[in-house]
This record gives C-alpha cells, sequence and structure tokens, in this order.
C-alpha cells in the first residue's frame, strides 16, 4: 500500500520533533523493552542462576537486531505482542532463547519501558521549556520600558509596557517548569514485581531467598540509569495509573501556559502591536493575498487544547483499573501517552519558534495608546486641578462632560483624542501643566523595575541551571 493510501498521523507528520516523535516509535519501544529483558536476565546470571556469561552475552550482541516482520508474524499467532518479541528476541539470541522474560510477566517489561521512555520525554519537554522562559526573557529585557496599553476584560486599562506583560507569559512557563522537574524527581520505577505485584515468580525462582530479589531488582533498577531506591514500594501488576494522570497533568499545564501566550499574541496581532515571526514567502490566505495570519500561534493553541483534553482521560484510565489490574487501560494508554507528549512537543516548537522572533510594531503601539491614554489619565487630571486649588467635583464634572465629547466624537469617525486640548482651554485647569499627561512613561508604574528584577530573580537561576542544556529553536515543518 502507498503511504498515502492509509492514515498518518499529523503528530508525526507535521508537528513533532523527530527526537520526540523517536522516542515514541516501535523501535524505541522494542528496544527499551529488549534493555530490561537484558539487565534481568544480567541481575540473574550475577546472583547465582542458570544463566550463562555467554547466553548474556549473546543478549547483549543482538540488542538491536529486531525482525520487526517475524515479531508481526508471532503476534498473528499469539495475540500477543510482549510474548511475539520475547520469541523474536529469542531468535536473534538463540543461546538464550530460554530464559528471556525469566519469572517476569509483560508488565515487568512494559510498564518500566514505558516510564524509563516517559522520563526521556519529559526531560525533552522540560528543556523546550526552559528555552521559551529564556526567550521570553530575553524580549522582556528589550522592551521593558515600552509603554503599552493595558487590558482587563479586554478593554483599555492602566498602561504597562511590552516587555512587563512578556514576563507574566514567562511566569506562566515558570510555573509549569517548577511542576515538570518535580514530576522529574518524583518519577519511580515499577520495579520487578510478577504477575500481581507479590514477586511470586521471583521468589520461586531464588528457591524462597527474599534477599535475593530485593538485590535483583535493585540491580535491575541500576542497570536502566535508575535509582534503586526510587520504585514503587507495592504495585499491582502495572505501576499505579495515578502516575500518567499526574503526568498527563504536568503536560497540561505547560499546554494551558502555551495557549494563554499564544492567544494573547494573536489578540495582539489583531491589534497590529505585535507579530509572530513569518517567512518571505508564506501565505496567509489563498484569497486574501494581503493577510498575515498569527498561524503559528493558532496552531499551538488547537495543540494545546487537545493535550489539556487528555488530563481527563488519564483520570478516567486510573479510576477505573479494578484490583491489581485489568486491561483496557492498555489501548487507551498507546494513543493518549505518546500523543499527549507528541503534541505538547509541537506547540512548544511552535513556541520557541515565535518567542524568538516577535515583532514589536511600535508605531500601532503608541498610536493605540495615544488614542486611550487621555482618559486613563483622568483620575490623575482631578487629582491635579485639585492641587492648583480647583474644587474636586467641579473638576470631575469637567473632566466627565469633555470625556463624554470626546467619545462620542470617536464613535462617529474622529481618531483623534484631543481631550487634554479641551482641557487645556478650560480655566478649571488653567494652573495644571498638561503636557506632561501626554507621556505615558509616568504610567506604567514600576513596570521597568519589575522586568529587571524577575530576569535577574528568576529567569537568571533558570538559565544558570540549563547553561549547554537549551535547544536550537526548531525549524518548523509547516
Amino acid at each position: 500500500m502507498d503511504i498515502n493510501d492509509t492514515y498518518r498521523s499529523p503528530l508525526t507528520t507535521r508537528n513533532a520533533s523527530p527526537e520526540m516523535a523517536g522516542l515514541f516509535s516501535p523501535r524505541r519501544r522494542v528496544e527499551t523493552w529488549r534493555r530490561i529483558w537484558l539487565a534481568l536476565a544480567e541481575a540473574q546470571h550475577e546472583l547465582g542462576l542458570t544463566i550463562t556469561a555467554e547466553q548474556v552475552a549473546d543478549l547483549k550482541a543482538n540488542l538491536e537486531k529486531i525482525d520487526f516482520d517475524a515479531a508481526a508474524a508471532h503476534e498473528k499467532r499469539l495475540r500477543h505482542d510482549v510474548m511475539a518479541h520475547v520469541h523474536t528476541y529469542g531468535e536473534a539470541a538463540e543461546s538464550a532463547h530460554g530464559v528471556i522474560h525469566l519469572g517476569a510477566t509483560s508488565q515487568d517489561v512494559v510498564c518500566n519501558a514505558d516510564l524509563l521512555i516517559m522520563r526521556e520525554a519529559l526531560q525533552v519537554i522540560t528543556a523546550k521549556v526552559a528555552l521559551v522562559i529564556d526567550q521570553l526573557g530575553t524580549f522582556a529585557e528589550s522592551t521593558r520600558a515600552l509603554p503599552t496599553l493595558g487590558f482587563t476584560h479586554y478593554q483599555a486599562a492602566q498602561p504597562t509596557t511590552v516587555g512587563r506583560r512578556a514576563t507574566t507569559w514567562a511566569q506562566d512557563f515558570v510555573i509549569a517548569l517548577e511542576d515538570l522537574e518535580t514530576r522529574l524527581a518524583g518519577l519511580r520505577l515499577r520495579g520487578m514485581r510478577g504477575a500481581t505485584g507479590t514477586q511470586a515468580s521471583f521468589l520461586g525462582l531464588f528457591e524462597g531467598d527474599a534477599e535475593k530479589v530485593d538485590a535483583m531488582e535493585r540491580l535491575v533498577a541500576r542497570k536502566l540509569d535508575w535509582d534503586p531506591e526510587h520504585c514503587w514500594p507495592v504495585s499491582g501488576q502495572t505501576y499505579p495509573r495515578l502516575v500518567d494522570a499526574q503526568v498527563l497533568s504536568t503536560l497540561g499545564l505547560v499546554a494551558a501556559g502555551i495557549h494563554k501566550t499564544c492567544n494573547d499574541l494573536r489578540l495582539l496581532a489583531n491589534l497590529g502591536e505585535i507579530r509572530e515571526p513569518i517567512e518571505s514567502k508564506q501565505i496567509g490566505s489563498s484569497a486574501m493575498a494581503y493577510k498575515r495570519n498569527p498561524m503559528r500561534c493558532e496552531r499551538a493553541t488547537g495543540l494545546s487544547r487537545f493535550v489539556m483534553s487528555m488530563m481527563q482521560n488519564a483520570y478516567d484510565t486510573a479510576a477505573t483499573q479494578w484490583m491489581e489490574r485489568t486491561l483496557d487501560d492498555s489501548s487507551n494508554r498507546r494513543l493518549s501517552l505518546p500523543e499527549s507528549f507528541l503534541a505538547l512537543d509541537g506547540a512548544l516548537d511552535i513556541m520557541g519558534n515565535v518567542t524568538s522572533g516577535l515583532v514589536v510594531l511600535e508605531g500601532t503601539i503608541k498610536a493605540n495608546l495615544d488614542r486611550e491614554l487621555p482618559f486613563l489619565a483622568t483620575e490623575d487630571l482631578m487629582l491635579a486641578a485639585s492641587r492648583a486649588g480647583a474644587d474636586r467635583q467641579e473638576a470631575h464634572e469637567v473632566v466627565r462632560r469633555h470625556a463624554r465629547d470626546v467619545v462620542e466624537r470617536m464613535a462617529s469617525g474622529s481618531v483623534e483624542n484631543d481631550l487634554l486640548a479641551r482641557l487645556q482651554k478650560d480655566p478649571l485647569f488653567e494652573g495644571v501643566e498638561l503636557a506632561s499627561f501626554e507621556d505615558a512613561s509616568r504610567f506604567i508604574g514600576r513596570a521597568p523595575e519589575q522586568v529587571d528584577a524577575f530576569i535577574e530573580d528568576v529567569v537568571a537561576p533558570i538559565r544558570a541551571r540549563f547553561a549547554g542544556k537549551l535547544p536550537s529553536s526548531a525549524e518548523l515543518t509547516v
């Protein structure tokens, strides 16, 4: 069948990085299974079971020689994917055929492999979140004192600065980074536990020697580069599926940060204040040739929504596991875990690309702010008139009357806000220096200093922690 005659996931063809797609590939999955079978055989050999050094060497030599066609044929006959690969591995490492998977159940392999892959995937996500924080920090520094119209309820509000707004985006990613690092630090291996978690089969292999069973589990963990003290103290046939819920909740948290930031950027693009990067030949619309759609941020929000929706799925799966295990989790997790990681990876690559090349349109920013600034200054104007000797209530009425007239004129088509010019002619404001109220920087409070403090106290330590570990901004597929 031609590759274009069957469905292919847009997560691998359009969104996720080759690195993340590779982590959840069939090859990485089966190679990880084989690493676990090798670690188990090595540990059992070292603890005195009848597994020879030659058999261990045979397993090691054939670790990456995977015949997927043979495995598919075995699975068609056996209806069991793990046993299909036990046989396939045994055919490659013939001398060890009879000692692969000794004492183990499928989830000794599958669960531990899932956790090993998930740890790597979380590390990739963590580095990409740190990159976004770094780049937003750079952007915030460069625009720390550039006044811009603030918004509450998406209505004009007290001015802020472009850089100060960027720190709120960065702070969301800092919260997500903290959650990612907490999740990584707390991730536990299932361990080697057997069919219901009691280790009965391994206890039988070692003729009732519980110390050797514990030693075997610790050895396996070490051989898999995992701290043996970070295994679950108890498990059923699987590790607790609440772990998946925790991980997907963390991914959802990152996704929410992306979604919020990209929504803001889409709104700012409509206002003509900030644009995402655009290629010289990029087409915004097949019909409207002039358009510069914020398609990167739009795609990132779409992917992020998908990731956030998977959080509830994971809770449902964890809640519906029966006793020591049921199999209804398997088909679901084959979708929910990799696709959540792949979708978030794609959204983060977009976020990294966007934050590395944001375009600030200072002329529009100033025009939008100038249009609203006199209204935003009205309280300060009344106070200034009071200090100059005017009655505060009279000043309020004068400002209100002129402001209403200006609003009506602007609504009917005039784009100029001449409130200050009107007040300058009013006797009540005769002693007030109104020109100073045209300077937006007097209304931005401590915004530039807050940016400086955020960079020093929050961004700089993250930059130091990830020095030499940050990925490059991704080259987007689309």
